[in-house]
């Protein structure tokens, strides 16, 4: 009698510590579910643990990596201490020529900023095209233009010279491309960084770093709408209305 207790005691105990492996074994699963981060590529702010549309322009939201836990690192110090901290990390141009993103590109500037990789064959080429002619339509206003790589380990200077000259890129219209973590470090900053370079963000950042006034708009909006928001960032002012209606697709 007491053998058959004594072996019903392990047969449970055996029981039990089955049930707790398959609990541990099925917990990973249940953390990398609530680790999902939905974002909006045109509004990184907005977040969900759910797929849906963003609130505020409709588009899908794409799954992200978990986020980066925040750090107290010694990375570069922003150097734009305003509304955008842009980080002023060392970058080439589409020449080959060593930049400092911030201090070089954009410093005291009016810029206008999208994100694209030169292997694209979806929104990248229209991205391209709505750059040439709005900077086509703006003349010789002083107006900065920038294409920032979201793939620097395929886009050479070389490469995004090429791809630039597909839209007759002109003067003041600068392709950059650099080390990968200094690369990612301006994506987050600007507030574009995706899990995949095809997730990348359509939109455009438009700023006047003079006068601290920063906007997002759609980055194929109609040329005219991009025009007349730029022209009012330049002036000092972002006509919010504006860049609302240019984010609708």
């Amino acid at each position: 009698m007491k053998l058959q207790l004594f072996l019903l005691t392990i047969v449970a105990l055996f029981a039990i510590n089955q049930v707790n492996l398959v609990a541990q074994v099925g917990s990973p699963t249940s953390q990398e579910q609530a680790a999902a981060v939905y974002t909006c590529p045109m509004h990184p702010e907005v977040q969900s643990k759910k797929h849906g549309k963003c609130p505020k322009c409709r588009m899908d939201l794409v799954r992200q990596t978990a986020p980066a836990p925040a750090t107290t690192s010694a990375s570069p110090v922003p150097s734009s201490g305003k509304t955008l901290n842009i980080p002023d990390v060392e970058v080439l141009d589409q020449d080959g020529n060593a930049r400092h993103f911030y201090s070089d590109l954009v410093k005291g500037k009016t810029v206008v900023i999208n994100f694209i990789f030169t292997n694209c064959t979806t929104i990248c080429p229209p991205l391209g095209a709505t750059f040439a002619r709005v900077q086509r339509d703006l003349g010789d206003k002083d107006v900065h233009f920038i294409s920032v790589s979201v793939d620097p380990l395929t886009d050479t200077p070389e490469r995004l010279k090429a791809w630039g000259a597909k839209f007759k890129a002109g003067a003041g219209w600068t392709f950059v491309t650099g080390n990968k973590p200094e690369m990612d470090q301006l994506l987050r900053a600007l507030g574009a960084s995706a899990a995949r370079r095809e997730d990348h963000t359509p939109s455009v950042i438009i700023g006047n770093d003079a006068k601290d006034v920063w906007t997002r708009t759609y980055g194929l909006a109609k040329t005219t709408q991009m025009v007349t928001l730029i022209e009012n960032v330049r002036a000092g002012k972002a006509d919010e209305s504006i860049a609302k209606e240019s984010t609708q697709p």
